[in-house]
């Protein structure tokens, strides 16, 4: 029986690209295909008739010769049936549908498992924050996996060595068919690996590495904050099949302060004063981190007054001008006095009376207070 064009077959133009070619038989071959017509010679015929079209036609050379002589051109230069139907139809699914399945002819599959790299770690560093201010070397002591040293991290019992894994074949992964489709999976018998081993590792059970505990010394570079964190190469998880291990992230948590607290590149605290230190003016000693100092009041000073000291707070891990200590002032109220106290303070009470010129900011509240009253007995009379 004569053999129907090539061009007509797959239902192309002669000058079709390799990409119209490659739809048009996938078409075709969606369509044909053994496993979705079971028992239909006819589509299986029509499924091979498409499939010898697009072997010639997307080879330039069979193309070319093709487009000279025609069959008998072909014919000759591939010895015979191109195709002849006696190629495996998972292969020819392979060729075409590379990109759904990763890789034409399970190039994947061949490739085999390769080294990976270990996990990344996160320790959370509690440090005060004169530490977290001036720099500090700390030891801290974390869990990890480390390569076991009895099997040298293969898994395998000393004397012994891992196997090409038996269902795989040392490729890690397997494919398994369903129906119409080809799925690749991770190998179930090597966890993809590769490998198989027969006598485990007494020390590891197997695994190629045990949990330990190890002791790292830590360097706080001063300036840091709650949320910075330091990078230690290497020393996360070990790799598996001997890739390198992650990395350690070690995350700064400055402790609270029984004095100061931190925003940003500044201190602040909040400083007491009795009401006649604030009256009357004078010295307050104030605490910094490196020493103490004194901070001068005027006479007169309000309770929530905030005075700066200049250059006494933090040096930016990051680069950046120190920061300062705000001091705000609370004037607090004496308590516990005695009877002589509270008659001095009677009198005095007596003395300034409801001036605006002691009391400045009661006084324009009560302004206030009794300019809203006037303004609400107008608007509801």
């Amino acid at each position: 029986m004569e053999k129907q064009d090539y061009y007509k077959t797959l239902s192309v133009s002669k000058n079709a690209s390799a990409a119209e070619l490659k739809k048009a038989y996938r078409r075709l071959a969606m369509k044909y295909h053994p496993d979705r017509n079971p028992n239909d010679k006819s589509a299986e015929e029509k499924f091979k008739e498409a499939k010898e079209a697009f072997e010639v036609l997307n080879d330039p050379q069979k193309r070319s010769a093709y487009d000279q002589f025609g069959h008998a051109g072909v014919n000759q230069s591939s010895g015979g049936h191109p195709g002849g139907g006696s190629g495996d139809f998972s292969d020819i699914f392979g060729d075409v549908f590379g990109d759904i399945f990763g890789g034409a002819g399970g190039q994947q599959q061949r490739a085999g498992p390769r080294p990976s790299r270990g996990s990344d770690l996160q320790y959370n560093l509690q440090v005060s924050l004169e530490d977290a201010v001036f720099g500090a070397t700390r030891k801290i002591k974390i869990p990890s996996h480390v390569s076991c040293g009895v099997c040298k991290g293969t898994g395998a019992k000393k004397g012994t060595s891992p196997v090409t894994c038996s269902m795989c074949s040392g490729a890690g992964q397997v494919r398994m068919q369903q129906g119409f489709f080809s799925v690749q999976q991770t190998c179930p018998t090597c966890k993809g690996t590769g490998q198989e081993i027969k006598v485990k590792c007494p020390s590891c059970y197997g695994k190629g590495k045990k949990e330990e505990t190890k002791t790292l010394s830590v360097k706080v570079p001063a300036g840091v904050d709650t949320g910075d964190r330091i990078r230690l190469s290497g020393e996360g998880e070990v790799g598996g099949l001997g890739g390198p291990a992650g990395d350690l992230f070690v995350q700064m948590v400055v402790k609270d302060h029984a004095i100061f607290k931190r925003e940003g590149a500044h201190l602040l605290c909040q400083v007491p004063i009795n009401i006649v230190k604030a009256a009357l003016g004078g010295e307050v000693e104030v605490p910094t981190l490196n020493g103490k100092v004194k901070l001068k009041m005027p006479a007169g000073t309000q309770s929530e007054k905030v005075f700066r000291i200049r250059g006494k707070g933090v040096k930016p891990v990051r680069g950046g001008q120190v920061g300062d200590i705000l001091c705000k002032v609370m004037v607090e109220t004496p308590v516990n006095l005695t009877s002589k106290q509270k008659n001095i303070l009677k009198a005095f009470g007596a003395t300034i009376g409801e001036s605006s010129k002691h009391s400045p900011q009661e006084f324009s509240w009560l302004n206030g207070v009794k300019k809203f009253v006037d303004d609400m007995n107008i608007k509801f009379k």
